[in-house]
């Protein structure tokens, strides 16, 4: 029963080595030469001109949920479509709750305003 597992263990553990390996190879073998200009905070090839710790616009959070609304509306629709056939109602008022939960989402997006730009 296990054996059906193999596989999926030894992709795992390959997908580990190859996203760890190269960074404990990085840090065994990289040479480690501090300085003052290495350590100093990177902005755009500027020196940093404000504090770090300031507060975001709500517009860049706004964006983001939108971007997430289209985001998974569009990740969910194409599979779903492909195999409508075979879901049957089921899966259309399944995709329509959905659907219906994301105008939710976007109904709120544009009471806040995060469709008009200034």
């Amino acid at each position: 029963m296990l054996d059906n597992y193999l596989p999926i263990l030894i992709f795992i553990i390959v997908g580990i080595l190859v996203g760890v390996g190269p960074l404990v190879l990085g840090y065994l073998l990289g040479p480690r030469r501090p300085d003052a200009e290495k350590d100093s905070p990177y902005e755009c090839g500027f020196a940093a001109f404000e504090s770090a710790r300031l507060k975001f616009d709500v517009r860049y959070y706004l964006v983001a949920i939108l971007f997430i609304v289209f985001d998974l509306e569009i990740a969910f629709l194409f599979p779903w479509a492909v195999v409508l056939d075979e879901l049957g109602m089921y899966g259309f008022w399944a995709m329509f709750v959905f659907l219906g939960i994301l105008v939710v989402g976007f109904i709120y997006e544009w009471k806040k305003g995060a469709l008009e730009w200034e």
